[in-house]
C-alpha cells in the first residue's frame, strides 16, 4: 500500500501549529471567558479540560474539531442545524484561544478523551458525535473505551492512528516516539509566515479560510499543541477498532484514501465516503458534499 506524497504533508498541520503557536517564552495574554463562544444565545459548559457550547433544539450532536481548531470549524454546520439539533461544540482547553487550565501540563489526549466522555455520560443515553482530524480520533477513543455513549460517530479526515501518514501503514508508536519527541521540542522555533501559509494551504483551499486556520494556530497554546500532536501521534487505536459496534462513517478526502481503508477495514459498521476536491477540512473545501454526507449520517438509523 503506497501511501500519496500529500498525505505527509496532511501531517504538516502538527508542525505548523507547533511553529505558529505563541512560544513558551511569550508574555501570557490574559484572554476573556469563552474567547470562541459564537452565539449570544447559547450556553457555555466548561471544565479544566474542555468547553462545550449549546445551542439550538432538538436531538442532541456533539462535534468536536480538530488539533489547534476553535469551534468555529462547526459555524456553518451549526448555523444549519441549530433549528433541529441541540448542538454541542467541543473546543479543547489550550486550542484557539482558550485557556490551557489543566491541559497545560501532562499528557492532554487520554485526559480531554475521559473529559468528552463524562460530558457524553451527563446525557443518560447514547449521543451522536461528529469530529475533525484529532476531535475525530478522540471520538473513536471513547466509543472503545466507553461503549454506550455514543449511538453513531462521524470521523472526518480522521484515523484511528495518525503515524501511518508519517511512516505508511507498517508504522508503530515505538518507531515514532524519536520523531514525535523531536517535533514537541522544536514547538518554540517560528516558522516564516510564507512557509507557514503554504503549508496550511494544503489543508485548506480558500484564502480566507487559510487566514481562518492561521488565527487559530497563532492563538494556540505552544504546549498544549505540542502534547496533543505528540499524543495523537502515538495513540494507536487499531487494535480496538474491531469492537466498536456501533455505526461509523468516515468522510475523508481522496488523499486519505488507502490510510482511511486500512484502518477501518475491520470496523463492523463502517461506511467510508469520500469527497474528491476536498483537502483536510472537507467542511470547507467541498460544503455541499459535506452537508449531504452528515446529513446521510443523521438519517441513518443507531
Amino acid at each position: 500500500m503506497q501511501f500519496p506524497v500529500r498525505m505527509k504533508k496532511i501531517a504538516a498541520m502538527s508542525a505548523v501549529a507547533l511553529s505558529l503557536a505563541q512560544p513558551a517564552w511569550a508574555a501570557p495574554q490574559v484572554a476573556a471567558p469563552s474567547p470562541t463562544r459564537l452565539y449570544p444565545d447559547s450556553r457555555l459548559v466548561s471544565t479544566d479540560r474542555i468547553s462545550v457550547e449549546i445551542v439550538g433544539k432538538g436531538p442532541d450532536l456533539v462535534l468536536i474539531p480538530g488539533l489547534s481548531s476553535s469551534r468555529e470549524t462547526w459555524r456553518r454546520t451549526a448555523d444549519r442545524l441549530r433549528g433541529h439539533y441541540r448542538l454541542h461544540l467541543v473546543q479543547i482547553d489550550g486550542f484557539a484561544g482558550e485557556p490551557a487550565q489543566a491541559n497545560a501540563a501532562g499528557p492532554v489526549f487520554d485526559p480531554v478523551a475521559e473529559a468528552i466522555g463524562a460530558y457524553l455520560g451527563k446525557f443518560g443515553h447514547p449521543v451522536s458525535v461528529v469530529g475533525h482530524s484529532l476531535g475525530g480520533t478522540l471520538g473513536l477513543a471513547i466509543a472503545e473505551r466507553h461503549p454506550g455513549l455514543i449511538s453513531k460517530l462521524m470521523l472526518v479526515d480522521s484515523l484511528p492512528f495518525f503515524g501511518v501518514v508519517f511512516a505508511g501503514p507498517d508504522a508503530t508508536p515505538d518507531s515514532l516516539r524519536p520523531m514525535a519527541t523531536a517535533m514537541k521540542s522544536q514547538m518554540s522555533a517560528p516558522m516564516p509566515d510564507a512557509m507557514a501559509r503554504q503549508m496550511a494551504a494544503q489543508m485548506i483551499s480558500a484564502p480566507e479560510d487559510v487566514a481562518r486556520l492561521l488565527g487559530w494556530m497563532k492563538a494556540s497554546d505552544p504546549a498544549v499543541v505540542g502534547t496533543a500532536m505528540t499524543d495523537d501521534l502515538l495513540t494507536d487505536l487499531r487494535p480496538g477498532v474491531a469492537r466498536v459496534a456501533i455505526p461509523v462513517t468516515v468522510v475523508h478526502e481522496t488523499a486519505l484514501g488507502d490510510a482511511v481503508k486500512g484502518g477501518s477495514a475491520k470496523l463492523p459498521a463502517g461506511t467510508l465516503v469520500e469527497v474528491p476536491g476536498a483537502k483536510h477540512f472537507i467542511m470547507y473545501d467541498q460544503p455541499a458534499r459535506f452537508d449531504s454526507a452528515l446529513d446521510a449520517f443523521l438519517g441513518a438509523g443507531g
